[in-house]
C-alpha cells in the first residue's frame, strides 16, 4: 500500500512539469510568429542614388612680404654697473658721520661721508715739517762750506784728477743732504695725503646699500665701511635662446645696441616701463640654463619726472628689438602649423605648403620661403586637414592681410 502511494505522488509531479513546460512552448511561438509579422510587414527605406557633398567653411587671411623687427622677450636681474665696497685708507676712530650715509642715503661724487679722528694725522704734519726744516738747514750750511772749499781751491791753483776735485768740493755731502731733503719732502706730502683722507668722501654719484660702521667705531685701513652703488646706471642681466643672439645688435662697427624694454607689474603696475639698450655679450653659457646672457644699460634707473625706479635683484621681463628681417611675411604663430606648413586657399582648394621660418618671437613667425604676396592663408583650425579639400570663405567675411602696413625700415 505504501508503495502505491509513493509512485502515484511521483507520477502526479511528472505530469505538472510536463503540463507547465507545454504552456511555455505555446507562449514563446507565438510571440515568435507575432514578430516575425511586424518585421515583414513594415515599410523599406530606399537609398538615394546620389550623394551630397559640403565643402569646409574657412577665413583666411591675405599675406604681403616687408620688413619687419622680430621682439625677443626674456627675462632679466637687475645689477649695478658699479658696485663697491667703501673701505678707509688710513686708521682711527669715527668722530662724524654725515645724515646721507645711511641705508637707501643718496650721495653725490665728492660728498663727505664721515671723517675719522685727524689728531694724529696733524701731529705727523708738523713733526714731517720739523724734519724737512732741519734738513734744509743743513744744506745751507752745506752749501756754505762749498763755497768756501772753491775759493781755497781756486788760490792754490793745483791741477788735481776729477774724482778728488768732488772730495774736495764736498759734492758728496751735498749730493746726500739733498736726496735727505727729498725724502723728507715726500714724507710731509704722504702726512698731509693721509690727513686728507681722514675725510671719507663718495667717489660717484651712489646710494648707501648698507653700512657697516658707527660714530665712534674705530676702523684700519681695509675695513668694510659700507657697501655703495652707482646710481648713474643699472644693468639688467638677461638670458638669451643662443639661436637668437645673430639677430640682436650691439654697440660697434657703427651700430648701436638694440633698444629694450624692461618692465616689472609686481613693483611698477600694469603699463609701466623703462628704457634700455643692449650693450654688451657675456661670452659665457649660463650653467644653470644654458642660455647665453646680455647686458642691457639702464640709465638714471632711480627714476624721476615719472619714470619708475629700478630695484636691485629684481627679476623683470625684457622686450628686446632684434635686427630688422627684410622681404619677409609676418604670420601670427597660431597659423603656422605643424612641420612648419600653412595651410593655404588654393581658388576653393586646400594646400599644404611648406615654408622656411627666418626667426620667431612669441607672437609671430617671419616667413622667408614659401609664401608669395597675395596667397590667402587659412586661419581657421580644421580637424580633418588633406591636400585637394575643398573649401571655402564664410559668406560675408573679407580676408584681412597679415602684416600689411606694419613693416619698419631697416
Amino acid at each position: 500500500m505504501s508503495t502505491d502511494r509513493t509512485n502515484g505522488k511521483l507520477l502526479r509531479r511528472i505530469l505538472r512539469v510536463a503540463a507547465t513546460t507545454g504552456v511555455i512552448a505555446v507562449l514563446l511561438g507565438g510571440a515568435g510568429a507575432v514578430s516575425y509579422w511586424i518585421k515583414a510587414s513594415e515599410p523599406k527605406a530606399q537609398r538615394e542614388a546620389a550623394t551630397r557633398k559640403s565643402a569646409a567653411l574657412v577665413e583666411t587671411i591675405t599675406v604681403s612680404r616687408g620688413t619687419y623687427r622680430p621682439t625677443l622677450n626674456v627675462l632679466g636681474v637687475v645689477q649695478p654697473a658699479r658696485d663697491i665696497l667703501l673701505s678707509p685708507r688710513v686708521s682711527g676712530t669715527i668722530i662724524a658721520v654725515e645724515e646721507a650715509f645711511v641705508p637707501g642715503g643718496r650721495i653725490r661724487a665728492g660728498e663727505l661721508l664721515l671723517r675719522i679722528d685727524p689728531a694724529d694725522f696733524e701731529q705727523a704734519i708738523i713733526m714731517r715739517q720739523s724734519e724737512m726744516r732741519q734738513v734744509e738747514a743743513e744744506l745751507r750750511i752745506e752749501e756754505g762750506q762749498q763755497r768756501v772749499a772753491r775759493r781755497e781751491f781756486e788760490l792754490l791753483g793745483e791741477e788735481i784728477d776729477e774724482s778728488n776735485r768732488s772730495l774736495v768740493l764736498r759734492e758728496p755731502q751735498i749730493e746726500a743732504l739733498r736726496a735727505r731733503l727729498r725724502a723728507a719732502e715726500a714724507s710731509l706730502e704722504q702726512a698731509q695725503l693721509d690727513l686728507e683722507r681722514t675725510k671719507v668722501v663718495a667717489p660717484f654719484d651712489g646710494q648707501i646699500l648698507d653700512r657697516s660702521v658707527e660714530l665712534g667705531s674705530q676702523v684700519s685701513m681695509g675695513d668694510e665701511l659700507a657697501r655703495l652703488v652707482g646710481t648713474d646706471e643699472y644693468w639688467v642681466m638677461a638670458t638669451v635662446p643662443l639661436n637668437t643672439i645673430r639677430q640682436l645688435e650691439f654697440p660697434g662697427a657703427g651700430e648701436v645696441g638694440s633698444s629694450a624694454t624692461i618692465a616689472h607689474r609686481t613693483a611698477w603696475g600694469e603699463g609701466a616701463s623703462r628704457g634700455g639698450t643692449v650693450i654688451r655679450l657675456i661670452g659665457e653659457v649660463d650653467d644653470a640654463t644654458r642660455l647665453a646672457r646680455v647686458i642691457i644699460s639702464v640709465p638714471e634707473p632711480l627714476g624721476g619726472k615719472g619714470e619708475p625706479a629700478l630695484i636691485l635683484g629684481a627679476v623683470v621681463s625684457v622686450s628686446i628689438e632684434a635686427r630688422p628681417l627684410d622681404r619677409v611675411v609676418r604670420l601670427d604663430r597660431a597659423y603656422l602649423r605643424q612641420n612648419d606648413t600653412v595651410w593655404i586657399n588654393d581658388e576653393g582648394v586646400l594646400r599644404i605648403q611648406s615654408v622656411m621660418v627666418a626667426f620667431s618671437d612669441a607672437d609671430h613667425a617671419y616667413i622667408r620661403d614659401g609664401l608669395e604676396d597675395g596667397e590667402q592663408v587659412v586661419t581657421t583650425s580644421l580637424a580633418t586637414v588633406a591636400n585637394g579639400l575643398e573649401i571655402r570663405e564664410l559668406e560675408g567675411e573679407t580676408p584681412t592681410t597679415a602684416g600689411g602696413g606694419d613693416g619698419v625700415a631697416p
